[in-house]
Protein backbone atom coordinates (compact mmCIF):
# COMPACT_ATOMS: atom_id res chain seq x y z
CA UNK A 1 0.00 0.00 0.00
CA UNK A 2 1.60 3.43 -0.84
CA UNK A 3 1.44 6.58 1.08
CA UNK A 4 -1.15 8.15 -0.70
CA UNK A 5 -3.69 5.15 -0.50
CA UNK A 6 -2.74 4.83 3.47
CA UNK A 7 -3.53 8.96 4.39
CA UNK A 8 -6.95 8.43 2.82
CA UNK A 9 -7.97 6.98 5.98
CA UNK A 10 -7.90 10.72 7.51
CA UNK A 11 -10.46 11.47 4.97
CA UNK A 12 -13.26 12.64 7.26
CA UNK A 13 -11.21 12.72 10.66
CA UNK A 14 -11.12 16.05 12.63
CA UNK A 15 -8.00 16.11 13.49
CA UNK A 16 -6.58 18.81 16.30
CA UNK A 17 -3.18 19.80 16.26
CA UNK A 18 -2.00 21.28 19.19
CA UNK A 19 1.75 22.85 18.66
CA UNK A 20 4.21 22.91 21.57
CA UNK A 21 7.09 26.22 21.69
CA UNK A 22 9.67 24.85 20.26
CA UNK A 23 11.61 26.04 16.98
CA UNK A 24 10.55 22.63 15.05
CA UNK A 25 7.11 24.44 15.44
CA UNK A 26 7.62 25.63 12.01
CA UNK A 27 6.80 22.44 10.82
CA UNK A 28 3.39 21.94 12.26
CA UNK A 29 2.43 24.51 9.21
CA UNK A 30 3.43 21.78 6.93
CA UNK A 31 1.66 19.68 9.00
CA UNK A 32 -1.50 21.14 8.36
CA UNK A 33 -1.55 21.33 4.95
CA UNK A 34 -0.35 17.30 4.84
CA UNK A 35 -3.49 16.83 7.25
CA UNK A 36 -5.91 18.79 4.94
CA UNK A 37 -4.14 17.32 1.54
CA UNK A 38 -5.38 13.65 2.83
CA UNK A 39 -8.61 15.21 3.45
CA UNK A 40 -8.44 15.18 7.92
CA UNK A 41 -10.43 18.41 8.99
CA UNK A 42 -8.27 20.15 11.17
CA UNK A 43 -8.03 22.88 14.11
CA UNK A 44 -5.00 24.17 15.62
CA UNK A 45 -3.94 25.06 19.39
CA UNK A 46 -0.98 26.68 20.18
CA UNK A 47 0.68 26.93 23.61
CA UNK A 48 2.15 30.57 24.43
CA UNK A 49 5.63 29.36 23.52
CA UNK A 50 4.86 28.27 20.06
CA UNK A 51 3.42 31.99 19.47
CA UNK A 52 6.43 33.07 19.64
CA UNK A 53 7.75 31.20 17.03
CA UNK A 54 4.92 30.37 14.30
CA UNK A 55 1.77 33.35 14.56
CA UNK A 56 -1.76 31.76 14.83
CA UNK A 57 -2.86 33.43 11.86
CA UNK A 58 -0.45 31.20 9.94
CA UNK A 59 -2.33 28.48 11.05
CA UNK A 60 -5.52 30.05 10.37
CA UNK A 61 -4.58 30.42 6.96
CA UNK A 62 -3.78 26.68 6.53
CA UNK A 63 -6.63 25.26 8.33
CA UNK A 64 -8.94 27.47 7.48
CA UNK A 65 -10.16 27.32 11.40
CA UNK A 66 -9.99 30.26 13.52
CA UNK A 67 -6.49 29.03 15.88
CA UNK A 68 -7.25 28.44 19.46
CA UNK A 69 -4.57 29.68 21.82
CA UNK A 70 -6.05 30.51 24.94
CA UNK A 71 -8.27 29.25 27.94
CA UNK A 72 -9.62 32.97 28.69
CA UNK A 73 -10.92 33.66 24.83
CA UNK A 74 -14.30 35.29 25.98
CA UNK A 75 -16.21 34.37 22.97
CA UNK A 76 -15.04 30.94 22.79
CA UNK A 77 -15.69 29.80 26.34
CA UNK A 78 -18.85 31.43 26.47
CA UNK A 79 -20.16 27.79 26.06
CA UNK A 80 -17.20 25.86 27.19
CA UNK A 81 -15.40 26.13 23.95
CA UNK A 82 -12.26 24.15 25.26
CA UNK A 83 -14.70 21.39 26.18
CA UNK A 84 -15.92 21.49 22.81
CA UNK A 85 -13.17 21.35 21.15
CA UNK A 86 -11.59 18.18 23.24
CA UNK A 87 -15.32 16.68 22.20
CA UNK A 88 -14.61 17.49 18.77
CA UNK A 89 -11.10 15.92 17.75
CA UNK A 90 -11.24 12.24 17.03
CA UNK A 91 -7.39 12.19 16.95
CA UNK A 92 -5.17 14.46 18.48
CA UNK A 93 -1.51 15.80 17.83
CA UNK A 94 0.86 17.27 19.58
CA UNK A 95 3.65 18.49 17.31
CA UNK A 96 6.25 19.50 18.29
CA UNK A 97 6.30 17.82 21.68
CA UNK A 98 8.76 19.91 24.11
CA UNK A 99 9.96 18.73 27.41
CA UNK A 100 7.83 20.82 29.24
CA UNK A 101 4.52 19.91 27.46
CA UNK A 102 5.35 16.16 27.74
CA UNK A 103 5.97 16.77 31.41
CA UNK A 104 3.07 18.37 32.22
CA UNK A 105 0.81 16.28 30.16
CA UNK A 106 2.80 13.25 32.18
CA UNK A 107 1.62 14.92 35.52
CA UNK A 108 -1.95 15.86 34.69
CA UNK A 109 -1.07 20.04 34.34
CA UNK A 110 -3.98 21.73 33.25
CA UNK A 111 -3.20 25.02 33.31
CA UNK A 112 -3.12 25.99 29.25
CA UNK A 113 -5.07 25.54 26.61
CA UNK A 114 -3.20 22.52 25.09
CA UNK A 115 -2.58 20.98 28.22
CA UNK A 116 -6.78 20.92 29.25
CA UNK A 117 -7.71 19.92 25.88
CA UNK A 118 -5.58 16.75 26.41
CA UNK A 119 -6.54 15.90 30.08
CA UNK A 120 -10.17 16.69 28.54
CA UNK A 121 -10.19 14.90 25.65
CA UNK A 122 -11.06 11.24 25.13
CA UNK A 123 -9.18 11.20 21.79
CA UNK A 124 -6.20 8.89 21.11
CA UNK A 125 -3.23 11.50 21.20
CA UNK A 126 -0.13 10.99 19.45
CA UNK A 127 2.69 13.15 20.20
CA UNK A 128 5.77 14.26 18.31
CA UNK A 129 8.77 14.98 20.48
CA UNK A 130 11.09 17.94 19.65
CA UNK A 131 14.36 18.99 21.90
CA UNK A 132 18.06 19.40 22.41
CA UNK A 133 19.51 15.39 22.81
CA UNK A 134 20.66 16.26 26.27
CA UNK A 135 17.00 17.09 27.12
CA UNK A 136 15.82 13.88 25.31
CA UNK A 137 18.57 11.72 27.27
CA UNK A 138 17.55 13.13 30.54
CA UNK A 139 16.10 10.72 32.72
CA UNK A 140 13.24 12.95 33.75
CA UNK A 141 12.15 13.03 30.21
CA UNK A 142 12.53 9.14 29.65
CA UNK A 143 10.40 8.97 32.78
CA UNK A 144 8.16 11.28 31.67
CA UNK A 145 8.22 9.72 28.08
CA UNK A 146 7.06 5.96 29.93
CA UNK A 147 4.29 7.54 31.97
CA UNK A 148 2.83 8.75 28.49
CA UNK A 149 3.43 5.53 26.91
CA UNK A 150 2.18 3.54 29.75
CA UNK A 151 -1.24 5.84 28.92
CA UNK A 152 -1.17 4.54 25.23
CA UNK A 153 -0.15 7.60 24.02
CA UNK A 154 1.42 6.89 20.41
CA UNK A 155 4.79 8.16 19.59
CA UNK A 156 6.86 9.30 16.60
CA UNK A 157 10.38 10.48 16.80
CA UNK A 158 12.29 11.89 17.77
CA UNK A 159 14.55 11.91 14.62
CA UNK A 160 18.61 11.56 14.91
CA UNK A 161 20.63 14.81 13.17
CA UNK A 162 21.61 18.19 13.42
CA UNK A 163 19.39 20.11 15.54
CA UNK A 164 19.19 24.08 15.55
CA UNK A 165 21.48 24.63 18.12
CA UNK A 166 24.28 23.52 16.01
CA UNK A 167 24.52 20.04 17.90
CA UNK A 168 23.62 16.90 16.51
CA UNK A 169 21.68 13.66 17.90
CA UNK A 170 17.99 12.55 18.58
CA UNK A 171 15.55 15.55 19.39
CA UNK A 172 14.76 16.32 15.61
CA UNK A 173 11.10 16.81 15.19
CA UNK A 174 9.57 13.79 12.68
CA UNK A 175 9.03 14.85 8.98
CA UNK A 176 5.29 15.90 8.67
CA UNK A 177 4.99 12.83 6.74
CA UNK A 178 5.89 10.25 9.13
CA UNK A 179 3.75 11.98 11.40
CA UNK A 180 0.38 11.81 8.72
CA UNK A 181 1.88 8.39 7.77
CA UNK A 182 1.33 7.54 11.85
CA UNK A 183 -1.29 8.85 11.92
CA UNK A 184 -3.35 6.63 9.65
CA UNK A 185 -1.05 4.00 10.02
CA UNK A 186 -2.75 3.76 13.96
CA UNK A 187 -6.43 3.42 12.21
CA UNK A 188 -4.95 1.03 9.66
CA UNK A 189 -2.98 -1.24 12.17
CA UNK A 190 -5.51 -3.66 12.91
CA UNK A 191 -6.48 -4.24 9.15
CA UNK A 192 -3.32 -4.11 7.21
CA UNK A 193 -0.52 -5.35 10.17
CA UNK A 194 -1.33 -8.90 11.14
CA UNK A 195 -1.17 -8.55 15.16
CA UNK A 196 0.18 -12.22 15.58
CA UNK A 197 2.39 -11.61 18.09
CA UNK A 198 -0.30 -9.72 20.28
CA UNK A 199 -0.15 -10.86 23.86
CA UNK A 200 3.43 -11.68 23.81
CA UNK A 201 6.24 -10.91 26.18
CA UNK A 202 9.21 -9.81 23.74
CA UNK A 203 12.58 -8.77 25.23
CA UNK A 204 14.96 -7.63 22.33
CA UNK A 205 18.74 -6.44 22.96
CA UNK A 206 20.61 -3.96 20.85
CA UNK A 207 23.73 -2.32 19.88
CA UNK A 208 27.51 -2.16 21.56
CA UNK A 209 28.20 -2.48 24.98
CA UNK A 210 31.25 -0.49 26.28
CA UNK A 211 33.82 -1.91 29.00
CA UNK A 212 35.57 0.76 30.49
CA UNK A 213 39.10 0.70 30.44
CA UNK A 214 39.46 4.37 32.79
CA UNK A 215 37.65 7.84 33.01
CA UNK A 216 38.26 8.09 29.30
CA UNK A 217 38.47 4.79 27.61
CA UNK A 218 36.69 2.64 27.03
CA UNK A 219 36.71 -1.19 24.73
CA UNK A 220 33.47 -0.99 22.74
CA UNK A 221 32.35 -1.86 18.97
CA UNK A 222 30.95 -1.11 16.00
CA UNK A 223 27.64 -2.23 16.32
CA UNK A 224 24.81 0.98 15.62
CA UNK A 225 22.01 -1.13 17.35
CA UNK A 226 19.79 -0.52 13.67
CA UNK A 227 18.99 -3.97 13.36
CA UNK A 228 17.87 -4.89 16.89
CA UNK A 229 16.12 -1.47 16.63
CA UNK A 230 14.42 -2.40 13.80
CA UNK A 231 13.13 -6.12 15.21
CA UNK A 232 11.84 -4.57 18.29
CA UNK A 233 9.87 -1.94 16.06
CA UNK A 234 8.32 -4.93 13.99
CA UNK A 235 7.52 -7.02 16.94
CA UNK A 236 5.83 -3.97 18.70
CA UNK A 237 3.63 -3.61 15.39
CA UNK A 238 2.39 -6.84 15.34
CA UNK A 239 0.98 -6.67 18.40
CA UNK A 240 3.70 -7.96 21.16
CA UNK A 241 4.22 -5.70 24.44
CA UNK A 242 8.38 -5.30 23.61
CA UNK A 243 11.23 -4.34 26.19
CA UNK A 244 14.02 -2.75 24.42
CA UNK A 245 17.44 -3.40 26.46
CA UNK A 246 19.95 -0.48 24.38
CA UNK A 247 23.39 -0.39 24.58
CA UNK A 248 24.81 2.93 24.31
CA UNK A 249 23.20 4.07 20.76
CA UNK A 250 21.83 7.38 19.22
CA UNK A 251 18.33 6.08 17.99
CA UNK A 252 15.12 7.20 18.49
CA UNK A 253 12.99 4.95 20.89
CA UNK A 254 10.10 3.00 18.20
CA UNK A 255 6.95 3.55 18.73
CA UNK A 256 5.03 1.10 21.51
CA UNK A 257 8.12 0.10 22.66
CA UNK A 258 9.75 0.14 26.41
CA UNK A 259 12.91 1.01 26.70
CA UNK A 260 15.96 0.55 29.22
CA UNK A 261 19.19 1.79 28.32
CA UNK A 262 22.62 0.69 29.47
CA UNK A 263 26.10 0.31 28.60
CA UNK A 264 28.76 -2.24 30.27
CA UNK A 265 27.77 -6.02 29.75
CA UNK A 266 27.34 -6.40 33.26
CA UNK A 267 24.64 -3.75 32.94
CA UNK A 268 22.85 -5.28 30.03
CA UNK A 269 22.85 -9.09 31.58
CA UNK A 270 20.95 -7.18 34.75
CA UNK A 271 18.44 -5.27 32.55
CA UNK A 272 17.83 -8.28 30.50
CA UNK A 273 16.95 -10.57 33.27
CA UNK A 274 15.17 -7.93 35.34
CA UNK A 275 13.07 -7.85 31.57
CA UNK A 276 12.07 -11.82 32.22
CA UNK A 277 10.05 -13.67 31.88
CA UNK A 278 9.07 -12.94 28.24
CA UNK A 279 7.67 -15.36 25.57
CA UNK A 280 10.89 -14.66 23.22
CA UNK A 281 14.29 -13.25 23.56
CA UNK A 282 15.90 -11.41 21.07
CA UNK A 283 19.43 -11.52 21.64
CA UNK A 284 20.77 -8.78 18.72
CA UNK A 285 23.04 -6.94 21.04
CA UNK A 286 27.27 -7.22 20.14
CA UNK A 287 27.54 -7.83 23.75
CA UNK A 288 31.21 -7.68 24.71
CA UNK A 289 33.03 -11.42 25.12
CA UNK A 290 35.64 -9.34 27.92
CA UNK A 291 35.55 -6.94 30.19
CA UNK A 292 38.94 -5.16 32.15
CA UNK A 293 38.99 -7.08 35.62
CA UNK A 294 39.23 -3.65 37.28
CA UNK A 295 38.82 -0.26 35.61
CA UNK A 296 41.41 2.12 36.13
CA UNK A 297 40.16 4.61 39.02
CA UNK A 298 42.54 7.40 37.16
CA UNK A 299 43.18 8.10 33.07
CA UNK A 300 45.78 5.70 31.91
CA UNK A 301 49.35 7.79 31.19
CA UNK A 302 51.23 6.73 28.31
CA UNK A 303 54.69 5.25 29.74
CA UNK A 304 55.89 2.96 28.15
CA UNK A 305 55.83 1.42 24.37
CA UNK A 306 53.07 -1.37 25.09
CA UNK A 307 50.52 -2.15 27.26
CA UNK A 308 48.85 -4.91 28.76
CA UNK A 309 45.23 -5.24 29.96
CA UNK A 310 44.16 -7.73 32.37
CA UNK A 311 40.74 -9.17 30.62
CA UNK A 312 38.22 -11.11 32.09
CA UNK A 313 35.05 -12.28 30.22
CA UNK A 314 31.76 -11.27 30.56
CA UNK A 315 28.26 -13.18 31.13
CA UNK A 316 27.05 -15.22 28.47
CA UNK A 317 23.71 -13.65 28.25
CA UNK A 318 22.52 -15.35 25.51
CA UNK A 319 23.32 -18.96 26.98
CA UNK A 320 22.25 -17.78 30.00
CA UNK A 321 18.40 -16.55 28.90
CA UNK A 322 18.33 -19.73 27.29
CA UNK A 323 19.08 -21.78 29.67
CA UNK A 324 16.07 -20.17 31.25
CA UNK A 325 13.07 -22.29 32.37
CA UNK A 326 10.18 -19.77 32.87
CA UNK A 327 7.96 -18.56 29.69
CA UNK A 328 10.87 -18.35 26.78
CA UNK A 329 8.66 -20.34 23.89
CA UNK A 330 11.69 -19.02 21.47
CA UNK A 331 15.18 -17.63 22.08
CA UNK A 332 17.10 -16.22 19.23
CA UNK A 333 20.33 -15.24 19.05
CA UNK A 334 22.54 -13.24 16.18
CA UNK A 335 26.12 -13.98 15.23
CA UNK A 336 28.26 -11.12 13.38
CA UNK A 337 31.12 -13.09 11.86
CA UNK A 338 34.32 -12.40 9.35
CA UNK A 339 33.99 -15.70 7.81
CA UNK A 340 33.30 -19.46 7.99
CA UNK A 341 29.59 -17.70 9.02
CA UNK A 342 27.54 -20.84 8.54
CA UNK A 343 30.02 -23.25 10.48
CA UNK A 344 30.66 -20.81 13.22
CA UNK A 345 26.66 -19.77 13.70
CA UNK A 346 25.42 -23.57 13.71
CA UNK A 347 28.17 -24.03 16.27
CA UNK A 348 27.21 -21.09 18.56
CA UNK A 349 23.53 -22.69 18.28
CA UNK A 350 23.69 -25.81 19.37
CA UNK A 351 26.48 -24.95 22.13
CA UNK A 352 24.45 -22.12 23.57
CA UNK A 353 21.16 -24.20 22.71
CA UNK A 354 19.25 -21.75 21.03
CA UNK A 355 15.95 -22.06 19.30
CA UNK A 356 17.50 -19.77 16.10
CA UNK A 357 20.22 -17.94 15.34
CA UNK A 358 20.82 -14.99 12.84
CA UNK A 359 24.48 -14.81 11.46
CA UNK A 360 25.45 -11.90 8.71
CA UNK A 361 29.25 -11.34 7.31
CA UNK A 362 30.69 -8.44 8.65
CA UNK A 363 33.76 -6.20 7.72
CA UNK A 364 32.19 -5.83 3.81
CA UNK A 365 30.67 -3.24 2.01
CA UNK A 366 26.91 -2.49 2.20
CA UNK A 367 25.91 -4.51 5.06
CA UNK A 368 26.74 -5.69 8.86
CA UNK A 369 27.69 -3.07 11.28
CA UNK A 370 26.55 0.54 10.67
CA UNK A 371 25.13 -0.16 7.46
CA UNK A 372 21.75 0.22 6.85
CA UNK A 373 21.66 -2.43 4.97
CA UNK A 374 22.31 -6.01 5.46
CA UNK A 375 21.93 -9.91 3.70
CA UNK A 376 21.72 -12.86 6.80
CA UNK A 377 20.83 -16.28 7.10
CA UNK A 378 18.89 -17.65 9.87
CA UNK A 379 19.91 -21.47 11.09
CA UNK A 380 17.50 -23.97 13.10
CA UNK A 381 17.72 -26.91 14.43
CA UNK A 382 16.48 -28.76 10.96
CA UNK A 383 16.69 -26.00 8.82
CA UNK A 384 18.20 -22.47 7.29
CA UNK A 385 16.97 -19.71 5.36
CA UNK A 386 18.32 -16.64 3.92
CA UNK A 387 17.99 -13.37 3.40
CA UNK A 388 19.08 -11.39 0.31
CA UNK A 389 20.94 -7.70 0.85
CA UNK A 390 17.74 -5.37 1.89
CA UNK A 391 17.34 -2.14 4.62
CA UNK A 392 17.47 -3.56 7.78
CA UNK A 393 13.80 -2.91 8.47
CA UNK A 394 12.40 -4.83 5.74
CA UNK A 395 14.89 -7.57 7.10
CA UNK A 396 13.49 -7.07 10.50
CA UNK A 397 10.17 -7.71 9.13
CA UNK A 398 11.11 -10.78 7.64
CA UNK A 399 12.32 -12.36 10.35
CA UNK A 400 9.59 -11.18 12.45
CA UNK A 401 7.77 -13.47 10.04
CA UNK A 402 10.14 -16.13 9.96
CA UNK A 403 9.90 -16.07 14.40
CA UNK A 404 5.80 -16.79 14.10
CA UNK A 405 6.25 -19.72 11.64
CA UNK A 406 8.85 -20.83 14.43
CA UNK A 407 6.43 -20.48 17.52
CA UNK A 408 3.99 -22.81 15.18
CA UNK A 409 5.84 -25.08 13.85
Amino acid sequence: MSGSDKTRDLAGQRVLVCVGGGIAAYKALELVRRLRDAGAEVQVAMTAGAQQFVTPLSFQALSGQPTRTTLWDGAAEQAMGHIELARWADRVVIAPATADLMARLAHGLADDLVATLCLATTAPILIAPAMNHRMWQHPATRANLATLRERGIQVVGPNDGPLAEGESGPGRLAEPEEIVAALSGATLRAATVPQDLAGLNVVVSAGPTYEDLDPVRYLGNRSSGKMGFAVAASAARRGASVTLIAGPVQLATPTGVARVDVRSAAQMHRAVFAALPADIYIGAAAVADYTPREPAANKIKKSSESLALDLVRTPDILAEVAAQTQALKLVVGFAAETNNVAEYARRKLEAKRLDMIVANRVGIADGGFESDQNAMTAYWKDGERSFASAPKTQLADELIDLIVERLNA
